[in-house]
């Protein structure tokens, strides 16, 4: 029985990788190319000298950043949730906060077959819900665009994402308020100083990420020499 599962997780795991790429393929041939597309069709190309100089600037920077989210992300999503969320975008804000609660919610742990299955149905949904969701506000942009614009609305608008990882951040730092006091503390202090780094959340993970995993191993040395 043992064996057959695991017969079929591998089936699963090989087709999973094998969509997924062709996927990712496709995606990234059309986020390239219509540009281009639309250029060649409107006759109008941008100095691609230029193009280069802009991403290069700003390039190296995602580049750090995307290796960043990938390492830390997709031992979290798994394969089949780690293709439909980094084709789908919006990892952050959505797609995250969709597994993790998912997962929290079934008591599966990360890295395990139970998770994968869970993050790809997270994370499949949360997509078709995002599409749906944007449907129905594009079609209703016009007639809500004079309340949506009301100044005293605009404080929540500006809030909504912080509001949301605030509330699922503290569920994990009173897990372990021990490693997570000074990452917290320090990235405070630094964003309050240095506001400019706001625009860099994703990179100032690998900071923030090692700090944690250097107090959490320096509590496992020494709770393990306190036992031997």
């Amino acid at each position: 029985m043992e064996q057959n599962e695991n017969l079929n997780w591998e089936k699963y795991a090989k087709a999973t990788h094998r969509i997924g790429r062709i996927a990712s393929l496709i995606v990234l041939v059309m986020l390239v190319g219509a540009p281009f597309l639309i250029g060649k069709y409107l006759g109008a190309y941008p100095d691609l000298a230029a193009v280069g100089k802009g991403f290069f600037s700003v390039g190296l920077i995602w580049t750090i950043s995307s290796v960043a989210e990938f390492l830390i992300y997709t031992p979290m999503l798994g394969s089949g949730g780690g293709y439909l969320a980094f084709i789908t975008g919006n990892l952050i804000n959505m797609k995250i906060p969709c597994a993790v609660n998912a997962r929290d919610m079934v008591g599966a742990k990360s890295g395990t077959r139970e998770n994968e299955i869970i993050s790809t149905l997270s994370i499949a949904t949360s997509s078709l819900v995002t599409i749906l969701v944007l449907a129905v506000g594009v079609a209703a942009l016009t007639p809500l665009r004079p309340l949506l614009q009301e100044p005293v609305l605009q404080p929540a608008f500006d809030n909504v994402v912080p509001a949301l990882f605030g509330a699922m951040a503290y569920k994990y730092y009173r897990k372990n308020m021990k490693t997570a006091l000074v990452p917290l503390t320090v990235m405070s202090l630094l964003f309050m100083l240095v506001p400019s780094l706001v625009g860099s959340t994703s990179f100032m993970i690998i900071p923030s990420g090692a700090m944690a995993i250097g107090i959490a191993y320096c509590f496992y040395r020494k709770n393990r020499e306190a036992h031997t």
